[in-house]
Parts: C-alpha cells; structure tokens; sequence
C-alpha cells in the first residue's frame, strides 16, 4: 500500500470516527478517556497530506524506505506543532510524533508491543483492554485505543494486504503480520466487548533445537532422538493446548529434514519458518463476498500429493483433512510431520477418529483406527504449565493394534516435582526406560545412538 493511501485511510478512519461519535454519544466507547492531542494529530495529518512529498520513489522505483518516510513525519509534525504554537511536553511531543509514525507505518497503538521482543503475544479486548503475554504470563498493559472503529480500521490494515477482509458478512479473519505472526480478528456483534485481536508473535529467527533445551521444552537426549525419528521418516504428530508452543517445535522438527527433499507445507494461515531452501508454501483461502472460491485445507492435502513432494508438512489438521494426511501416509510419503489439539497422546488419537469421520467416509471405527496406527508413528505431547513454561511432556510411540485398541508406549516423559519458591515448576524430563520398537530402524540408516539414551535414571 502506498503511503498516500496510508495517509488517506487513516484520515478517513479519523473523520469516520468523529462522526461516529456525533452521532451516538451514548457508545459504549464515551468512557475511554479523551486523546488531548487528538485535534493536534488531525491537523498533523492534514499537513501530512498536502506537504510532504508522497510520491517520492528511490532509485529502483519502489517507495522510499521506512526509516526516510519517519524522518520526513518527525520534521513536518514538530512543523505543524511550531506553526500551531501548542504547548506541549518534550515527552509528550516525543509521543504525539511515535504515534503518528504508528498509525500510518505501523499498527497503531499496538506497534510498540509487536516490536517489544520479550511480549510473545498480544491480546485486544475491545478498544480499552489490551492484554500481552511476558514469559507465559498475562498481563495489562496501559495501551488503549480510542474506539471500536478504531480497532477495526487496524484489522483491515493488517488484512487487507492478504486479500482478506472483515465486515458484518464475514466477522472472523484468520490473519498473518509480515514477519508471519499468527494473527485471528472477530468484531460485533459476534465480539460484545468490540472487535478483538489475538496476535501470537513469532521470532524473526525461527527458534533453533538448542533454544528449546536451553528453555527446558526438552532434553539433550530427547532432542536427538527426535532428531534421528525425522531423519528416518517417522510419521511425527505434535499434540498439545493452545498456546503450548506446537508450531515452534514443529519448525524444530522441521529443520531437521534433509535440505535435498522437497517439502509441501499446509496451512490456514501461513506460519511455519522452515530454513530449507526447497520448499512449497500452501495457504487456505476463504470464500469471497459472494461465497464463493474457498480453498479448503482437504483442498491442499489431496492437491499436495500432485505435486511430488518428499515431505508434507500440515501446520495444523483439525477436520475431515485428516483422512487424507493419513492416507498420504500410508501410500508413501513417510517423514509427514502436522500438529493438533489435544491433552494426551490418547486423546489425540481419538480427536484423529473424530476428525476423519468428519471427512463424510462412513468407515467401521476399526478402519480408522488401523489406518491411524499404521500412519502415525510418534506422538509429541506439548503442555503449557502453570508457571508459563511449555514443555514436552510425553514423547510416546504408537505401536499397533491389540484388538480394536491402538497400543501407545512412552518413550520419554515429564514427572513433575512440585514448585520453588518463585512458583516455577520443578520438575524432570527423562526416558521410560523402554526402547521404542523401530530403533533398529535408525542402525539400517546409519544413524547412532548412544546407548544409554533410553536408560531410565
């Protein structure tokens, strides 16, 4: 989007919003506190508009530079505060100046919370309640907006350039930031407190397996057992909450493909940060104004197997798309990797069944379960624990049938120990004991493991 049209949107936005507010001062927004500055920030944008010079291009024909476009905001807003004579602080003039920059580069008010590196989620509840998450823990910030229209006007900043939209005919939009945060937006009347935003950061250099044994999601050793199970195509499923940290492990499983395969990612929204040079992206789309041309995520699934792919990588499977990632799974492409919600290796198992029966096969229970224990080898249980910490806390194996039953072994598990004094759970990650039964696998590929990996201590 050009700056001239950011400049023309956000005032749009301003103009709407007055009026908003003329014509219903009964809203339930009249009790956000009043902007002192706002008459100066409209007059800024005036000024914005008619001096600066919007159509300057850099040598290759693109717009100029973020930083130049700042520069040129800062000298022409201390212009218009010089030219209106308003008395104002150094630290509010510091202010009024990021704000601006925020609206029309950035995202508003939340901006400097999707650029604080230690916040790993933000929380919009409506144009007064902003929530982000700091090393696992909620919390309130003092950032406000100053209505609903508002709120909406930077949903559709973030999502219009996706080809996305959002209005009373479509109120939900899932949603990425260029740097491929996660981001989901629902406005009223499906939201009564008004229009929400939830925006799960990611880092702008993927997570690396060394990372999460430093934050103890893992160990050393479950690491390259992992490692190894990748390797050697294991059919890998991450399981866990939401808010548990799946999509990271996923990319850290993912790094551990070979950079001479060829891998096919899935996803609604893309997300996934893979460090191979050879790989395809697939994103859903949602249906247009007319309801028409969705793409769905089956969609993908059947669509990827076209197109000779080494790996597929669904980032998450949650319906009738199931079937098919099971059946590519056990029709030759081993070493597919996806994640999903559930609270145990268990019930991931059974929100399998459930999600293949959605796909409208009547297949018999055993069917299904014969094909899950045949495609799925591992499980990768991840939890969000009470002092904010995620963690691995199974890696089970799916053996087989015993009957109608899947038989599940855990080959590495979390025993939780308690609490210190900080309320940090205590704890400890370490083998069962048993060793899985595809570990001659990993000798006929050439890979060694130490020996005393699955010993339990």
């Amino acid at each position: 989007m050009s700056l001239r049209s950011r400049l023309s949107n956000q005032k749009e936005t301003e103009v709407q919003t007055n009026s908003n507010r003329d014509d219903n001062s009964k809203s339930t927004n009249s009790t956000l506190p009043e902007d002192p500055y706002r008459e100066l920030k409209t007059k800024i944008h005036d000024h914005l508009l008619n001096e600066l010079e919007l159509e300057i291009l850099s040598d290759d024909g693109k717009e100029v530079e973020d930083e130049q476009v700042k520069t040129e905001i800062k000298e022409l807003t201390l212009e218009v505060i010089e030219t209106e004579e308003v008395h104002i602080s150094p630290g509010d003039k510091r202010k009024v100046i990021q704000d601006i920059i925020d609206e029309i580069i950035g995202f508003g008010p939340i901006n400097g919370l999707l650029e604080d590196p230690e916040v790993t989620e933000v929380m919009v509840n409506g144009p007064s309640q902003v929530y982000v998450e700091r090393d696992g823990k909620l919390v309130l910030t003092d950032v406000k907006f100053r209505d609903d229209e508002h709120v909406i006007h930077i949903i559709e900043k973030i999502v219009a350039p996706l080809g996305r939209r959002i209005d009373e005919s479509s109120p939900m939009v899932d949603a990425r930031l260029p740097d491929g945060s996660r981001v989901n937006a629902i406005i009223p009347p499906l939201a009564l407190n008004g229009p929400t935003i939830t925006i799960r950061k990611f880092s702008e250099d993927p997570f690396a397996v060394e990372d999460l044994v430093n934050f103890g999601t893992m160990t050393e050793e479950m690491a390259q057992f992992l490692e190894a199970c990748v390797k050697v195509r294991l059919n890998v499923v991450v399981a866990g909450g939401t808010g548990s940290g799946k999509t990271t492990t996923l990319n850290v499983l993912s790094s551990f493909i070979p950079e001479e395969e060829r891998i096919v990612t899935i996803e609604d929204a893309a997300e996934l940060q893979l460090v191979q040079d050879h790989v395809v992206s697939l994103e859903t789309r949602p249906p247009n104004v007319e309801g028409k041309g969705a793409v769905t995520m089956r969609e993908l699934v059947k669509n990827s197997l076209r197109m000779r792919p080494d790996r597929i990588v669904v980032g998450e499977v949650r319906g009738g798309e199931a079937l098919d990632m099971l059946q590519a799974m056990n029709t030759g492409h081993d070493g597919s990797l996806t994640t999903g919600h559930a609270n145990s290796p268990r019930d991931m198992l059974s929100r399998l069944e459930t999600m293949v029966m959605m796909a409208g096969m009547e297949l018999p229970v055993k069917a299904i379960r014969d094909q899950i224990a045949s495609a799925v080898d591992l499980i990768v249980q991840q939890s969000r624990l009470r002092d904010g910490s995620r963690k691995i806390v199974k890696v089970t194996e799916v053996q087989g049938m015993e009957g109608e039953i899947i038989t599940l072994q855990d080959i590495f598990s979390f025993e939780q120990q308690g609490f210190d004094d900080d309320g940090n759970v205590q704890g400890e990650l370490k083998a069962t004991g048993i060793r899985p039964k595809f570990f001659d696998l990993f000798k006929s590929e050439g890979i060694d493991l130490p020996a005393n990996i699955f010993m339990a201590y």
